[in-house]
């Protein structure tokens, strides 16, 4: 064997599960993969484990594990964010040399991979933020791969990433997405669409559970069927799986005793708060964000538990609502709010990308969302042709297709946001999903007021609708109008 066949192809550099799996994926794929932990614990583990799967190199120092690359040398980063990541970053940068690549591939703040692109291409290295979706499955059988950084550094290392996604179609789910923070950053928004996609399943359980009275079991049914259509998706297929399941020590229904504090690991904050300094309105997916952080107010939610006045609420029998009708609402509702997630999430990274001019193509990215990912759904197929129908698209609502659909769905929608709010029953994400649809195809929006409100207090200034210019009334003067540019 030649030095060179002896060296690996790609390296993994932590080895919790993430990084396990996605270095066995390589290595069932036929490539010689470096591993490296902080602890050799879990390196000599692995191979103990797996070794059989494929070829493994183990090292028990950066040094060794940098040594036994093949050049130009390929290191995948899978350790915590944040301070982690930049002390391996700069461990490898040291024993690395000109032209190396390294790759991060966890959830990274884009600007933090932007700074890091820019400290490690200083040196003559490449470095790449990839967005890994997936999961654990993911990672071992194929996920959906974001990867952005020099596009030099992808003639090299897309191959092999291409190797281990996910396929759809014959198309493997792993593009080039742009320079430094774009990959990062389209991963973000994935997670952010993620959110609000799990938000509006979880109200549609919710009304189905509290309006309709129906049981776990009885709703799981409901979604096994409704993935069979136009909401055949990944999370409503694992919603029916986690709602027919029992609990073993009690024999309830497992999501009876799943205490209803939902957790999050920033993603979905960071993409609401790019949202808001990009000017673009995720109301779906801020929603969403508020949604998980009241659940986890406890202390709030039990002081207000039957201490809050309702009002006076009713139910579905009372107002002569058919059951089957209902459930037949809240499937197209659910439909309807799903898209307005997704419409929202390509609006803000195709305003990211103008942005920090990366030239993001949202057709290829709902070509390798189809499959491995989280947010992976039938309608992806409908959005890529819609973005290659027409790459300017201004909305994904405003396309032929989805403009249909939504006409078949909106009075569905409008039932189930007024019968929620007769009922007393939450759905953050379907109302403001509604009056975000409702503002969009709107003549007037109550700006104007605003404008005017702005220019009262603040001499703000407005523009008209009947001449070019800005504005300014003297109220508290004679409330002449002055034009002021």
């Amino acid at each position: 064997m030649t030095e060179q066949q002896a060296l690996a192809h790609i390296g993994v550099v932590g080895l919790a599960v993430m990084g396990s799996n996605l270095a066995r994926n390589f290595a069932s794929r036929g490539h010689t993969v470096a591993v490296y932990n902080r602890s050799y614990e879990k390196t000599a583990l692995l191979v103990e484990e797996h070794g059989n799967e494929g070829s493994f190199l183990p090292a028990k120092s950066i040094e060794e594990f940098v040594a036994s690359l093949e050049r130009p040398r390929r290191a995948i980063i899978m350790v915590q964010a944040g301070a982690a990541t930049d002390a391996v970053i700069n461990q490898l940068a040291d024993a690395m040399e000109p032209g190396d690549i390294i790759i991060d591939g966890g959830n990274a703040l884009y600007t933090d991979t932007m700074r890091r692109e820019r400290e490690i291409s200083a040196k003559g290295l490449h470095f790449v933020g990839a967005g890994i979706s997936g999961g654990e499955e993911g990672a071992l059988n194929g996920p959906s791969i974001m990867p952005g950084g020099p596009k030099e550094s992808y003639e090299s290392l897309g191959p092999l990433l291409e190797s281990i996604a996910a396929v759809v179609d014959g198309v493997p789910c792993c593009t080039h997405i742009g320079a430094d923070g774009a990959g990062h950053f389209v991963k973000m928004v994935h997670n952010g669409i993620e959110y609000a996609d799990m938000q509006v399943i979880g109200e549609a359980y919710h009304l189905l559970r509290y309006a309709a009275r129906m049981t776990p079991a009885e709703i799981s049914d409901v979604f096994k069927e409704w993935n069979t259509g136009d909401l055949d998706s990944y999370l409503v297929e694992i919603t029916a799986e986690v709602l027919a399941q029992v609990d073993a020590e009690t024999g309830q229904p497992l999501i009876d005793v799943i205490v209803d504090s939902a957790g999050q690991k920033g993603t979905g904050r960071w993409t609401v708060k790019a949202a808001l300094d990009l000017g673009i309105a995720t109301t779906g997916i801020g929603e969403a964000v508020f949604a998980r952080a009241l659940s986890g107010a406890r202390t709030q939610r039990t002081a207000a538990v039957g201490n809050l006045p309702a009002g006076t609420l009713t139910t579905l029998e009372a107002l002569g609502v058919d059951r089957a009708d209902f459930i037949e609402d809240v499937r197209r509702a659910l439909y309807a709010s799903k898209l307005v997630a997704y419409a929202q999430g390509f609006d803000e990274i195709k305003a990211g990308g103008v942005e920090n001019n990366w030239e993001l193509r949202p057709g290829d990215l709902a070509t390798i969302w189809r499959g491995g990912c989280i947010i992976r759904a039938k309608f992806l197929n409908r959005i890529k042709e819609a973005y290659e129908t027409d790459p300017e698209l201004q909305s994904l609502l405003l396309d032929p297709y989805f403009k249909g659909e939504v006409a078949n769905l909106v009075d569905s929608w409008r039932r189930v946001v007024v019968l929620s709010t007769q009922l007393g029953l939450p759905i953050p994400v379907f109302a403001s999903s509604l009056s975000y649809y409702d503002s969009l195809r709107s003549e007037r929006l109550p700006a104007a007021l605003i404008q005017g409100q702005r220019d009262f207090f603040g001499a703000h200034t407005y523009e008209r609708t009947d001449k070019p210019g800005h504005f300014h009334t003297l109220w508290s003067g004679d409330r002449t109008e002055v034009q002021t540019s």
